[in-house]
């Protein structure tokens, strides 16, 4: 029974849904940018969120999921969450690909921080990891389910650092998500403490740098 529910947290909080979590909650939670001048996600016309949304399902979710899915069927990783660390490498690379993609889109597409900071900053928080994460697959397998959480609280904590008015319950829950998605991969024998740990750590900080300091004077 324990193995089934921490199976099905698990696959709720795949890594692939969190940048979209974050995006959803962020769009439609009530919140007010400390920098008046500053584009607010939740101000955004309905219309637009919703393109926002689904751009980030297609290049953040569908696309790398199909991906992941062919490989299997072909035979190039054994298993969707690719617990053989061996097989890792090229997944990540084709997450750090569909991210740099979106995040291009949205730089030569809605130049000059048209949109809000954070549009831009979750695809280079995912390309980030992915990167960060490629090389330490060399040594290490690491928790990309623990990562996963610790952008989703990373994300808030920044979010939340740069506005007026905001539901500091977020953070709170984003925790408690993390640690059942933390028990839940230990539970299931998928990672050591220090892999979740460390994913968790890694995530959150590279989450938290990306969405806190954008645009690192890029524009």
């Amino acid at each position: 029974m324990i193995a089934r529910i921490a199976h099905i947290i698990s696959w709720v909080f795949l890594p692939l849904f969190i940048p979209l979590y974050a995006l959803l909650i962020t769009l439609y939670t009530p919140s007010s940018e400390k920098i008046l001048s500053n584009a607010s996600l939740f101000e955004l016309p309905d219309e637009l969120k919703t393109q926002l949304l689904f751009l980030f399902i297609i290049f953040g979710t569908v696309a790398p999921g199909l991906s992941f899915i062919l490989m299997y069927r072909r035979g190039l990783i054994t298993t969707i969450e690719m617990d053989n660390r061996s097989e890792r490498s090229i997944p990540l690379f084709i997450v750090l690909s569909y991210c740099l993609i979106l995040f291009l889109l949205f730089f030569f597409k809605a130049p000059n921080l048209v949109l809000p900071r954070y549009i831009y900053a979750l695809p280079l928080t995912g390309g980030g990891i992915s990167v960060l994460f490629i090389v330490i697959n060399f040594r290490t397998k690491i928790s990309l389910h623990a990562a996963g959480t610790g952008i989703l609280t990373g994300y808030f904590c920044a979010f939340a650092t740069q506005q007026l008015q905001f539901n500091y319950l977020l953070i709170l829950v984003a925790l408690m998500v993390s640690g059942l998605v933390i028990s839940a991969r230990l539970v299931l024998n998928k990672h050591t403490p220090f892999q979740v740990y460390l994913g968790w750590v890694l995530g959150f900080l590279v989450a938290f740098v990306c969405n806190m300091y954008y645009p690192f004077g890029l524009i």
